[in-house]
């Protein structure tokens, strides 16, 4: 009489857990990625109605705001620090943005972003050029400085 196999043998048993291995080790690292580029994704959702308001002000007075921070003269209240961003702050008569970043990921936390808009002589757009401190790919590749 032949033996039946209730189970399985463990050749089997080590290649899923090999295939279950191979992956975790690609989708790990891919997911923090993508958890680290929703944390920016956030920041510069909160930063694009200073960005509007900056760049309204300019097509209706000509120039960037004379005070630093005046939030009220751009139409809007001041901006509260995130969970990802500390400080906010706008430069005087440059209309520079600058903002610190926080709980992102290590590499990325206490950079400063600045986010310097340009216009062209005779025309009302407002053109945002970004630079920031920190040498991390991810932050390089979507803020683009």
């Amino acid at each position: 009489m032949k033996k039946i196999q209730k189970g399985f043998t463990l050749i089997e048993l080590m290649i899923v857990v090999a295939i279950i291995g191979i992956l975790a080790a690609v989708a790990i690292p891919a997911y923090q990625d993508y958890v680290v580029k929703a944390k920016l994704s956030k920041v510069t959702s909160t930063v694009d109605p200073i960005k509007m308001s900056l760049a309204m002000f300019f097509q209706e007075q000509g120039s960037m705001p004379a005070t630093a921070d005046n939030w009220t003269s751009l139409g809007i209240t001041a901006p509260v620090a995130t969970t990802e961003v500390s400080s906010f702050s706008v430069t005087a008569t440059t209309g520079a943005i600058v903002l610190t970043l926080r709980n992102i990921k290590t590499g990325i936390d206490t950079t400063t972003i600045t986010m310097t808009p340009s216009t062209v002589s005779g025309q009302t757009a407002v053109i945002w050029t970004n630079t920031c401190t920190s040498t991390d790919t991810i932050l390089k590749k979507y803020y683009n400085c």
